[in-house]
């Protein structure tokens, strides 16, 4: 897809990369490439079975949405934020999903309660197995899709990028056990939308953030490099 520009976007430069994209982005989210990690040209296009090219253009749209970071003879790392970035990236999301819940109780159905309450019991299960990248993962599709009752999509949109950066805090910065958010916050809001009371939903939005926050603990661990061909033989994939 061209733009009015006459230029192609990152996300438009190769359909086939599309996998590579989603496993590299799903890796990073779900804390199987810890933030810091190197992502070296060749052996992740050998994990994939692609170019250096194909794998260096996959490494520049995960940059151009601040999961990575490319720089000069040091190459790719997933992104790894500081202390500040980390409580800026909640801060923001806190403001954002709490203006937001207005227009999220007004368009609220008992469908949309329904969906929520289906990702309330997965992603329970997931932490009772326990399945970390799964519990990661509907934590953030849970904050997605309640946001996402508004009909704002841009909104939405920015919601999951924050949620996708949020990953990257909570695997630099969280506690060993840390997954995600807890189910009970995430069933307490969902009791307060279905009663309809903004004020308590709002607080304990807030609230929700305020204690991912005070999880946090700012301290660095070991970088340790993951093993890409194992890690990404899986389907889906593009091989040679």
């Amino acid at each position: 897809m061209k733009h009015k520009s006459g230029l192609k976007t990152a996300s438009d430069l190769n359909d086939s990369h599309e996998p590579v994209w989603q496993a590299l982005l799903t890796a990073i989210v779900e804390h199987q490439l810890p933030p810091g990690c190197r992502l070296p040209e060749e052996a992740l296009a050998d994990a994939f079975g692609i170019s250096r090219t194909g794998i260096r253009q996959v490494l520049q749209r995960l940059a151009a949405v601040q999961m990575i970071t490319l720089t000069p003879r040091r190459g790719a790392h997933v992104a790894s934020p500081d202390a500040q970035e980390a409580r800026d990236i909640f801060h923001t999301r806190s403001l954002i999903e709490t203006a937001n819940l207005p227009a999220v109780i007004a368009h609220c159905q008992p469908p949309h309660l329904a969906a929520l309450n289906d990702l309330l019991r997965a992603e329970e299960q997931a932490r009772q197995q326990p399945d970390g990248p799964a519990a990661i993962r509907l934590s953030a599709a849970f904050h997605i899709q309640l946001q996402a009752i508004s009909g704002n999509q841009v909104l939405t949109d920015l919601v999951t990028r924050l949620t996708q950066r949020s990953s990257l805090v909570i695997a630099a910065w969280g506690a060993p056990w840390q997954q995600g958010c807890r189910c009970d916050h995430h069933q307490q809001l969902v009791d307060h939308l279905r009663a309809k009371r903004l004020d308590r939903l709002t607080d304990a939005m807030r609230q929700h953030f305020d204690h991912i926050l005070a999880s946090l603990r700012f301290e660095r661990g070991d970088e340790v490099q993951p093993d890409f061909s194992r890690l990404f033989a899986r389907k889906g994939v593009p091989q040679k």
